[in-house]
């Protein structure tokens, strides 16, 4: 039975922090950023990660005395109240299969996977029955969860299981898709695009932080998503099939019909209930954010990556607009971007016109359209160590801009939240 909770007055508190503890269980950057800020907040933290970084964890977190490292997940698990699993998406079963066992009575278990069809099933799984997973837990154990998460100052979004796999896919997947892609292919043609006068300014600007941004982060973070959420397999196979019939339009020269299908999926996506707004962003903002020398003159582009994307959006009847209180900061700048090419008609038409009679992007376009299809091909056939190879080696290309666009991107995301904090 888990322990009896009131949450009265702030006597009644600090004598819950003094029996309630919390277990991390894998202490890679975001379970190290949880038992910073729990701990931090007064609570007791146990934690744990794989056995050979034992001793320097315990050195790092030595000077904070309400930490305790322990050498494995056993004896984080029998001594915590609240265990969160803060592991790999693709490692999620095998963890919690060797350490769930040992789980206290009556503890309460949750994980942090970008993915929770994989995390439920290793939960309910491997779990003692006794265990309160968030959805069989009671309202207390949930109050005393949102007590412990509230040190983080966010906005708590409760969901199934079911519906946080959909919106991130929705608000993700396809997103990370687009992006990677361009790393493969600035990387097959041996560019760094911000030394290129046509990739620099406005949402060229997007395009390039993002990427960069995107492949300085470790590859688990997006092979979890993309691999194990079937929803996201299907959206990433749709867009490369977008790509890949858009650029078809392009090369054939069908002026109508690319023109009918672009506005007829841009009229779906952006539907006039969902434009109270001004425009999220404009090449004036983006301008500001630019890691080369922005030109005189911008080179128009046609604008593949974000015809696909609305192309994609409107034949899986996906509206952007239904999941702003959960999207996150990269998939709110590539929606700004998208909102702004379709409502701004002469650009619209520029890019449209651009498809058809300028060969500028061509052979570009040829790559990313190779890279679409090359990462939607391995994601379908779920392998992991694939998905890394092809991962860090664009990674290890792009390397020695990282920290640059890390500093410009961040900026460009404040900007970006900043425009839709109110939506």
């Amino acid at each position: 039975m888990a322990p009896k909770m009131t949450f009265g007055g702030s006597h009644e508190f600090s004598k819950l922090m003094e029996r309630i503890s919390v277990g991390i269980i894998g202490m890679g950057d975001m379970g190290k950023l949880y038992a910073k800020r729990i701990s931090e907040a007064g609570w007791r933290v146990n934690a744990c990660d794989r056995a050979e970084n034992y001793l320097a964890l315990r050195e790092e977190f030595a000077d904070r005395n309400n930490v305790k490292i322990y050498p494995n997940g056993h004896l984080v698990s029998r001594a915590s109240d609240y265990i969160l699993y803060s592991v790999e998406a693709g490692m999620i079963d095998k963890v919690v299969a060797e350490y769930g066992p040992s789980t206290k009575q009556g503890a309460i278990v949750g994980g942090q996977t970008s993915c929770k069809a994989p995390e439920m099933a290793a939960l309910e799984k491997h779990l003692p029955e006794d265990v309160l997973i968030k959805h069989r837990a009671s309202h207390e154990s949930l109050q005393l969860v949102e007590r412990i998460l509230s040190c983080f100052g966010c906005k708590h979004v409760y969901l199934s299981a079911e519906s946080h796999d959909r919106i991130t896919a929705d608000t993700q997947a396809v997103t990370h898709a687009a992006f990677l892609s361009m790393g493969t292919a600035w990387t097959a043609n041996r560019q760094f695009p911000w030394e290129i006068a046509r990739y620099v300014g406005g949402i060229e600007n997007v395009k390039i932080n993002v990427t960069l941004r995107i492949y300085s982060n470790k590859w688990h973070v997006y092979a979890g998503l993309a691999i194990l959420n079937p929803s996201a397999k299907i959206q990433i196979k749709e867009y490369a099939e977008s790509v890949t019939e858009l650029y078809k339009l392009m090369l054939g020269g069908h002026r109508e019909e690319l023109e009918k299908r672009v506005k007829t999926a841009g009229a779906a996506v952006f539907k006039t209930p969902h434009l109270d707004h001004d425009l999220l962003l404009r090449d004036e903002v983006l301008d500001r954010f630019s890691l080369g020398k922005v030109p005189q003159e911008r080179t128009p582009n046609n604008h593949l990556s974000l015809l696909a994307m609305v192309d994609c959006w409107w034949k899986l009847g996906i509206v952007p607009y239904d999941h702003m209180i959960c999207s996150t900061p990269l998939f709110r700048l590539w929606l700004g971007v998208t909102e702004y090419l379709f409502r701004t008609p002469d650009l619209l038409e520029e890019v449209l016109r651009v498809a058809i009679d300028d060969n500028t992007f061509r052979s570009d376009d040829l790559e990313f359209t190779f890279a679409a299809r090359g990462w939607s091909e391995c994601v379908s056939f779920g392998d992991f160590e694939s998905y890394r190879d092809r991962f860090e080696k664009i990674q290890q290309y792009f390397a020695p801009r990282f920290p640059e666009a890390t500093r410009v991107g961040n900026e460009m995301i404040k900007t970006i939240l900043e425009k839709t904090q109110d939506d």
